[in-house]
């Protein structure tokens, strides 16, 4: 009973550890979209002073706020990881329930699909589709959410496919229930804390992506700043005004940190495969 109670509380402190690390960084988000210090495109701060009581955080090369520029890269990055989170779900699951119900070549051509796309570097997905329309968030959301959707898809697809070999699947299809209320019922409910856990390990990813996109430059476009591109405005002086490159990097690791830990944790608490794994 002891060892179940510790495992109990470690579980609980992981989750909370994650929920308190990214709900900081999303309520700076949230924040942001009601309220910024400066306008993104406000210059008057003085190229690369140092933090202050006008600028908590010094200002960049051009003089723009840095601590405005972090808000709003917080905003950003809930955007790209929701984003591309909701796209990777609606494709992926859609793929990985008809692959699952797939049979023969049909089965093996969307299993080959989505292998296929899982090899398919996101980066140059990206440049394909900002190569189609223009380097936008929106451009890098789908681009990332297409990548992952794949990840996703090929997860659902082992899963249902293991929900569709029990006995209860085969007694509802006897009863004359209908594939769609099949899904509804038994195969969804079954999949989804599994799927939840993968999600939102997704985000972290995405938002690392996001950050890697936007510092090569195919991310937001100014004035709208990304920490990515924070990061990648800041190299060239880092020595002088470290804060450019300090702030976004760590806003960055705290948040696929805490979004792991909340993984880690949905984890023991909604797989029940997990927690006996572990006890």
């Amino acid at each position: 009973m002891k060892r179940s109670t510790k495992r109990s509380t470690k579980r609980s402190y992981t989750l909370s550890v994650g929920c308190v690390l990214a709900g900081l960084i999303a309520l700076l988000a949230l924040v942001s979209a009601l309220w910024v210090p400066y306008a993104a495109d406000d210059t008057s701060g003085g190229r690369l002073t140092g933090p202050g009581a006008g600028h908590l955080l010094g200002t960049d090369k051009l003089g723009r706020d840095l601590f405005t520029q972090l808000m709003t890269g917080s905003r950003v990055a809930f955007e790209a990881g929701l984003g591309s989170v909701l796209i990777a779900a609606a494709v992926g699951v859609t793929l990985g329930v008809l692959a699952a119900f797939a049979q023969g070549w049909l089965d093996d051509t969307l299993s080959a699909f989505l292998d296929i796309l899982i090899a398919f570097p996101t980066l140059l997905l990206a440049m394909l589709i900002v190569a189609a329309h223009s380097a936008t968030l929106g451009s890098a959301v789908l681009a990332i959410g297409l990548a992952q959707s794949a990840v996703v898809g090929r997860l659902v697809r082992i899963l249902v496919k293991r929900v569709l070999a029990q006995d209860y699947i085969t007694a509802a299809r006897t009863s004359g229930t209908s594939w769609p209320r099949i899904v509804a019922g038994h195969v969804l409910p079954n999949i989804w804390p599994t799927l939840v856990v993968n999600l939102a390990l997704q985000f972290g990813l995405a938002v690392l992506a996001e950050a890697g996109l936007s510092y090569l430059g195919l991310g937001a476009p100014p004035p709208n700043a990304s920490w990515g591109r924070m990061l990648q405005e800041a190299q060239a002086t880092f020595t002088t005004a470290p804060a450019g490159a300090l702030a976004p990097g760590i806003l960055l690791v705290l948040l696929v940190i805490g979004v792991n830990l909340i993984a880690d944790g949905l984890r023991d608490t909604l797989d029940p495969a997990a927690r006996r794994r572990r006890a």
